[in-house]
């Protein structure tokens, strides 16, 4: 296995589907000459040319509105959207068209497209820039939502993204980017709609996605000098929801601490709580913890932006609150 950083582990992902299918094209905004606003699509429009790597007018809806298009008429468009909160001119492409056609004419036409887009705080960009939404895409039906939180996986999950016949929204949190990890070496394929337990553990779960993950693996390390082993659960996939990996970990821990960098109410935590109510209660020696962001814009002030996002503390807090709640 070799390091490399999560963008540039996209980056080898779209160069390898683009060289292996002649009909996966990349569409977006600066994509092709500036080489992307976060590098992602660097060196690609110089090796596969402008029929290819397509730069685009600044208009989200349009952009979106043609990859449904061309994916209907036999190609698989990615998209770049800027950020996730750009897309919110496009949800009408995105939520009546390409997540329904399928279903509306039967199975006999697909709009297999991937939709590639950025989130996340804690870059001092703003309340209109620093946004969590992906919630918002996985209560659609007929969509398929990822969020990745390991090079490795971001390879591996935007390659079965991008072959699969189902519009996928694929997010990547802007605070990933420059992180390292070992990617295998070769062909190889993430499968959507699966977690995945990044550490293993006999005290508590930890389920996150994203860049929570991270914080949450930190938090388990220092959990682990005071004697609590947590297991730490990478949902990867939240439409989808890998129910069976989720279960399977609070039955083994019976204690459970759900994290997001979203705000709460109706959000990712509280999609993953219901599902642990609903299908592991029995095995809860203690009620679970949610940990979200707060529930306000995003305040541009560094310390008051740091102040709005999980932390490694928190989340350490919360394992020690549960188990706590147990022993009494």
């Amino acid at each position: 296995m070799g390091q490399m950083t999560y963008r540039e582990a996209l980056n080898q992902a779209l160069r390898e589907e683009l060289l292996r299918d002649e009909t996966v094209m990349l569409m977006g905004e600066d994509i092709g000459l500036f080489d992307g606003s976060f590098k992602v699509t660097q060196g690609l429009y110089k090796e596969f040319g402008e029929r290819r790597v397509r730069d685009t007018p600044i208009s989200e809806d349009t952009i979106v509105g043609a990859a449904v298009g061309a994916a209907l008429a036999g190609l698989r468009p990615v998209v770049e959207i800027m950020t996730i909160n750009f897309s919110l001119l496009a949800t009408d492409q995105v939520v009546n068209h390409a997540a329904k056609i399928r279903y509306m004419f039967g199975g006999h036409a697909t709009v297999p497209m991937v939709v590639r887009m950025p989130g996340g705080g804690g870059h001092q960009l703003g309340a209109q820039h620093s946004q969590s939404l992906e919630v918002w895409y996985a209560t659609i039906p007929g969509l398929i939502v990822v969020a990745p939180a390991t090079p490795a996986d971001a390879k591996g999950m935007l390659k079965a993204s991008i072959r699969d016949d189902n519009p996928v929204i694929f997010i990547e949190n802007e605070g990933l980017y420059n992180t390292k990890g070992e990617v295998p070496e070769g062909e190889y394929l993430t499968p959507l709609g699966r977690a995945d337990v990044k550490r293993a553990g006999s005290d508590v779960s930890i389920v996150a996605h994203s860049r929570m993950v991270l914080l949450a693996l930190e938090a388990a390390g220092v959990l682990a000098k005071e004697g609590i082993e947590a297991e730490v659960v990478d949902l990867r996939s939240l439409r989808p929801l890998d129910v069976e990996t989720i279960r399977a970990s609070v039955e083994k821990t019976s204690h459970a601490v759900v994290v997001e960098e979203g705000w709460g109410s109706y959000g990712i935590t509280a999609e993953t709580a219901a599902t642990i109510y609903e299908t592991a209660f029995d095995f809860l020696d203690a009620p679970l913890v949610r940990i979200a962001g707060v529930e306000v814009p995003m305040p541009y002030n560094h310390n008051m932006e740091q102040a709005c996002i999980p932390t490694v503390e928190q989340i350490v807090a919360g394992a020690k609150k549960t188990l706590r709640k147990a022993a009494a």
